[in-house]
């Protein structure tokens, strides 16, 4: 994901939420201006924080139009009426989130050391209900050495969560480790933590994406799906607490954050990734639109046309059934595994997803008209099972995502109840 990308989170995911953002010295610190516009598109009303160093690569100024409050820097403001700013701004703070957060600041924290108002003001949240998270911003070497390291175990270990850092160019020539993450990374980091966590402990496994056909090595069968809704379903399940694994077929899509992926081309790959993951999965969501047939057979060159006009003849044989092997394996037919089906229709839409439903033998399918909503970033879904059918209305890939995920977890947590 790179700085230019636009975070895929609904509008208003964040409403109600008071952020602190606190920014300590680096050269990170013009990302943290754009997390801060993230933070208030989200709905999140963001009150900055900054250290004096961070006042010397972007001003309060600049930071006080895009949060559209006033900046707080000194323990000495005479602002609050109490004269105590580091404690009226933790108690305020659903979170604090310090992006960037310096090495030599990481280190205040560690030692407990309170010289300035943002550490004075973390050491002083109530560490039973305001969560500290941090998104380091360091030289490759400094985060590499043993010190920086001592202190992050010691800052995770008195309860701060260290977001991790990136790879890649850094602002002094340099490249490697230390690179804080990405405004809209930044951004599905402080939301996945801040998401209710009904699937915590649970392992789920998506597939997404449609598969390719070979016919010879430069030409194949596909179909248009986009992987966007498995894509977002992945991401939400994560959000949920589940360990997340997602088997992906030849798309373009960032991977969620915190999701392992799995690239898969062909139907036969994609089962027998799926296959395996399922065997330790808790919940199985196969949102994929997989190819129905094969090439019986692959050209081993490219079939070329000779002029005759005669077109090469294609026999097909029949590609292995995902959902309905996994649906039909000794753990899902125990209990121990939960599946979830999907089905795009062209027509009749709820009387051949529940005949999909029996016919694949899952509890749930999730159905929708496919071809017109192929790509889009909206849809409208019908949950199919035995008691009927449950519409979820027009809405965003995201927000019918979570959810189908809260209603999967209420399924789930009432069977295991």
């Amino acid at each position: 994901m790179n700085a230019n990308t636009t975070p895929n989170a609904a509008a208003g995911e964040l409403a109600g939420r008071h952020i602190v953002l606190g920014l300590s010295g680096g050269a990170a610190c013009f990302k943290a201006a754009e997390f801060c516009r993230h933070l208030i598109k989200a709905g999140a009303t963001v009150q900055v924080v900054m250290t004096e160093a961070a006042c010397q690569f972007i001003t309060p100024v600049a930071m006080q139009a895009l949060s559209g409050r006033p900046v707080y820097v000194s323990q000495w403001d005479a602002r609050p009426d109490n004269n105590m700013a580091h404690i009226n701004l933790s108690r305020e703070a659903d979170a604090i989130v310090v992006a960037p957060a310096s090495a030599d600041f990481i280190a205040q924290l560690a030692q407990g050391r309170a010289g300035e108002l943002l550490a004075l003001m973390c050491l002083a949240r109530p560490l039973n209900r305001v969560p500290l998270l941090l998104g380091p911003a360091m030289n490759r070497e400094m985060w590499a050495h043993p010190a920086t390291q001592r202190n992050l175990m010691q800052v995770a270990q008195d309860g701060a969560f260290v977001l991790g850092v990136a790879h890649g160019d850094q602002a002094c020539g340099e490249f490697g480790d230390g690179r804080m993450l990405e405004a809209a990374e930044l951004l599905e980091e402080l939301i996945a933590f801040l998401a209710p966590k009904p699937l915590l402990g649970q392992r789920v496994v998506v597939t997404a994406g449609p598969t390719f056909e070979a016919i010879d090595p430069v030409r194949g069968i596909t179909n248009h799906s986009s992987g966007k809704m498995g894509f977002a379903i992945a991401r939400a399940a994560r959000e949920a607490g589940a360990e997340v694994t997602l088997v992906a077929g030849p798309v373009h899509l960032p991977t969620p954050r915190g999701v392992q992926r799995i690239d898969v081309q062909s139907a036969r790959d994609m089962h027998a990734a799926a296959v395996d993951e399922a065997l330790s999965a808790d919940i199985f969501i196969a949102t994929a639109a997989v190819a129905d047939w094969r090439p019986a057979q692959e050209a081993d060159q490219k079939i070329k046309k000779d002029g005759s006009g005669e077109v090469p003849q294609l026999a097909f044989v029949e590609n292995p059934d995902i959902l309905a092997d996994i649906a039909h394996s000794a753990r899902a037919q125990s209990g121990a595994l939960y599946c979830v089906g999907f089905a795009a229709e062209s027509e009749n839409l709820e009387a051949n997803a529940q005949a999909k439903r029996v016919r694949k033998g899952v509890p749930l399918l999730v159905a929708n008209i496919g071809p017109a909503t192929f790509g889009k970033d909206d849809n409208a879904l019908l949950l199919v099972d035995d008691e009927g059918v449950t519409e979820l209305p027009h809405a965003s890939k995201r927000v019918l995502a979570q959810q189908l995920v809260a209603e999967i977890a209420r399924r789930v947590g009432g069977e295991m109840a």
